[in-house]
């Protein structure tokens, strides 16, 4: 069913978004290479067949760096760990010369995509989608299992009485990234099934924080009333007893959503050797918790596997965002 189209949307600011890409990621092939200068080195070998696999490694290109990246929707220390041990897993267990390349912003991983520079990135559901519509056969190949049902958090100064999201009227309000779609696409797609206008029903316009980390300190220090962020974000940070509910508060989970995804180049095979993409694939889905290695990084993702995926999942992601008007033709 199509979402329903999300009226007084401050189209100028999504569109401003967008076009800023290309001077963000000036100069990326160029931190590409120096990233990835280690790996000119040596080429890692490989682990033999991926778990679950059961076929030898194809024979792939080393000669050039295979750079991945994700969306920095997390504190820059949190990334760094998480995606530089995936890479260190996918290079071991593929052979190929893998770095993790960190982006500025969500809209600098999609140009990125575009151009080439990455093959493999870490996608929120509307990055995938504007992946996808930028480079034709671009596919989401994998995701963790809680991505097929993931769920935006709103949260709130523990101080006040809200305890729907019409209680927001006439609060400060601030999403997360612009480009982000727990921190923002999907939280104003429900806000307005609620019947609230984020630009004319807040205290002042929203604000956009950048990251779900910023979003939780910036409700906890008072700065804005409430916010909205992803669901596995505020639960991480729970547990490690990041978030003091003195000061902050969950009020409402919004209804499932697709999201997060691992998404690739439709020519990895023409850059690294036949069989690559399926391979890489391969490996991602092969990982099994059950051994300690692969458990460290799939912990890091807060997950036990990832699953197949396709960009039929991330429709409704698709035509939301088509709505907004933030996907080129």
């Amino acid at each position: 069913m199509r979402a329903p189209h999300l009226t007084r949307v401050s189209r100028r600011r999504f569109v401003a978004s967008v076009a800023l890409a290309p001077t963000m990621a000036v100069g990326l092939r160029s931190l590409v290479t120096r990233d990835v200068a280690w790996a000119q080195e040596a080429t890692p070998e490989p682990l033999g067949a991926t778990p679950g696999v059961g076929a030898t490694p194809p024979s792939l290109r080393t000669d050039r760096p295979f750079a991945i990246s994700a969306i920095p929707d997390q504190d820059v220390s949190v990334l760094n760990r998480q995606f530089g041990a995936m890479a260190d897993y996918l290079g071991q267990a593929t052979g190929l010369r893998v770095a993790y390349v960190p982006m500025v912003d969500y809209a600098a991983l999609v140009t990125a995509f575009a151009r080439g520079d990455l093959h493999l990135a870490w996608f929120g559901g509307l990055t995938g989608v504007q992946a996808q519509a930028a480079v034709e056969g671009a596919a989401a190949i994998a995701q963790r299992p809680r991505d097929a049902d993931f769920h935006a958090r709103f949260v709130v100064r523990a101080g006040l009485d809200v305890k729907a999201l019409t209680d927001l009227k006439g609060l400060s309000f601030t999403f997360g990234s612009e480009s982000s779609t727990s921190g923002h696409l999907m939280p104003r797609y429900f806000l307005t099934q609620a019947g609230i206008d984020p630009e004319r029903d807040f205290k002042g316009l929203p604000n956009y924080s950048g990251s779900h980390d910023k979003t939780i300190a910036l409700v906890a220090a008072g700065a804005f009333d409430a916010g909205a962020l992803n669901e596995a974000v505020w639960e991480a940070r729970q547990a490690e007893g990041k978030v003091d509910t003195t000061k902050v508060r969950e009020f409402y989970t919004t209804p499932a959503f697709y999201d997060y995804h691992w998404g690739i180049r439709p020519d990895v095979d023409e850059v690294y050797g036949a069989g690559a993409k399926d391979w890489v694939t391969q490996t991602i889905l092969g990982m099994d918790a059950r051994l300690p290695d692969q458990k460290a990084v799939l912990d890091l993702f807060q997950t036990e596997a990832f699953i197949p995926t396709t960009n039929a999942n991330y429709d409704q992601i698709r035509e939301v965002a088509e709505d907004l008007d933030i996907l080129r033709p």
